[in-house]
């Protein structure tokens, strides 16, 4: 599978808040918060653009509806 992201774009040092129970398991643990959160992220990513591109047709078919009828909040619009 393909990373949804560039991987050879340059990293960024950021701050994140994390469980400190949680931060020191992982500690002990050893593992490579970076590496764990840019993995996790990612999946997000890609499942958010699945979800677009599985979802496409109805946003369209929705917009042009809209575009067409109006949205369906106009009718109780008081102003």
């Amino acid at each position: 599978m393909d990373a949804p992201f560039d991987v050879q774009a340059p990293k960024k040092a950021t701050n994140v808040s994390i469980n400190t129970d949680l931060l020191a398991k992982a500690r002990a643990l050893k593992i490579n918060l970076s590496a764990t959160l840019e993995t996790a992220v990612a999946e997000r990513v890609s499942e958010s653009e699945r979800w677009k591109r599985e979802n496409a047709a109805a946003i369209a078919a929705y917009n042009r509806w809209v575009q067409e009828h109006g949205s369906l909040g106009d009718a109780l619009k008081r102003f």
